[in-house]
């Protein structure tokens, strides 16, 4: 028996930037807006003075709704109105791709990501908590601000910015620092509201001036339909070019992408749903996103299944195999500080070590060749439906992340 798949509906992920005056966090988002890797990005902010809006008269009241250029839209609003204005940016109409939470001002980032993850918004798929902290200034921002330490203990992913101003052995000091500070428990933590319950601290990465690699929190943007294909040299294109000679100039160790690492993952034999849901439940500390698609075989031999983890979320997404597609998984797992070895081998003994076919007999079934078998009770269970139960009740952990249609937030 097949699971019933949902309704396909395209989700926008939605990414909460936090952290405390001065640590750098909107310049890390104007640096994404001017990188955006082809994406349209919503931007939701307390106030329009953070974001660099250049030739542009804007009031700055609550309520209003800036097009920041390149289909990007920018919307100041207050807490009450949060819910609203995602209903409207998550809207097709508005074509966005991505959506940041621009956390000053607005509310706690836990509170924020509680709204998010109980959104019943079917289009809003959580993208993340992303602390920014200042190195420099760490220790006296723990003792103005002690809850820094419940900020990091939720947090996804911290950006441990202005790290040029500290040398190599504060840096290190300032990183385990805030490791133990993030050292999470399961007190309603976001674990504990849609997430997968594994332990340990977020993924830990290093900048300067905010500048991150936008595919860390996001993926490019593939657009088929060739509206990218004829247009006028923008901003962006001459920034990320000039970007890239003076990248070749730095040599490898300056790129941006060299501040975390990622790891792709093939099968070409179906996933043991046991095994992966072992594996997904005890994430190493510093993974923080994966991505891709799962082949369960017979556990679900109509539906492929989209994975989407960040931090400690993971939802499940099944969508029906295409006629000619490939039977494959296909997954990528980025983070900082993992080691990518041992995770390759350890997806790889989540793979299916026996895969009978409808034909193979059940283990312990006798294989009667060509003689003729005794006539089976009418009322006894046939192989069949044995081996169908045993691979629904393989499913069960894995049927827990996936969204039901009736299914009220996630």
């Amino acid at each position: 028996m097949n699971p019933p798949s949902p309704p396909r509906t395209q989700q926008i992920p939605v990414i909460v930037l936090a952290g405390f005056l001065g640590s750098g966090k909107t310049t890390l988002l104007n640096h994404l807006l001017r990188n955006r890797a082809g994406n349209r990005i919503g931007v939701i902010v307390n106030d329009f003075g953070s974001i660099e809006i250049d030739a542009m008269t804007v009031s700055g009241q609550v309520g209003s709704t800036v097009s920041l250029g390149n289909g990007c839209l920018c919307c100041a609003v207050d807490a009450s109105e949060l819910d609203s204005f995602l209903e409207t940016l998550t809207r097709p109409s508005a074509r966005l791709d991505v959506i940041v939470i621009e956390a000053s001002g607005l509310a706690e980032p836990q509170e924020l990501v509680r709204m998010l993850l109980a959104s019943e918004n079917p289009r809003v798929m959580y993208g993340g908590l992303v602390e920014v902290v200042d190195a420099a200034e760490f220790a006296a921002t723990r003792r103005r601000h002690p809850e820094i330490d419940r900020h990091l203990a939720v947090a996804d992913l911290v950006v441990l910015n202005k790290t040029d101003r500290v040398g190599d052995d504060e840096l290190a000091r300032i990183r385990e620092a805030v490791a133990t500070a993030g050292t999470r428990g399961t007190d309603g933590s976001a674990a504990g509201t849609g997430g997968s319950p594994g332990g340990g601290a977020g993924a830990v990465i290093c900048a300067t001036y905010g500048r991150v690699d936008p595919e860390l929190l996001f993926d490019p943007s593939l657009r088929p339909d060739g509206e990218e294909k004829a247009r006028q040299l923008t901003f962006e294109d001459l920034l990320l070019a000039e970007r890239a000679e003076a990248e070749a100039d730095a040599g490898h160790e300056h790129h941006l992408h060299a501040a975390y690492e990622s790891v792709s993952f093939t099968a070409d034999v179906p996933m043991n749903p046991r095994r992966l849901m072992d594996f997904l439940d005890s994430r190493p500390q510093g993974l923080y996103r994966i991505k891709g698609l799962v082949d369960f075989g017979m556990g679900d031999r109509a539906n492929k299944y989209v994975l989407h983890a960040v931090g400690r979320f993971l939802r499940f997404e099944p969508q029906p195999w295409a006629r000619d597609e490939p039977r494959l998984t296909r997954l990528v797992l980025i983070g900082s500080g993992i080691d990518a070895e041992a995770l390759h081998k350890e997806l790889t003994d989540c793979r299916e070590t026996d895969t009978p076919t409808r034909d193979a007999p059940l283990p312990g079934t006798p294989d009667f060749g060509t003689s003729i078998p005794d006539v089976p009770d009418p009322g006894a269970p046939g192989p069949d439906t044995a081996q169908d139960a045993a691979h629904d009740r393989s499913m069960w952990g894995v049927l827990r992340y996936v969204r039901r249609p009736d299914e009220d937030g996630w």
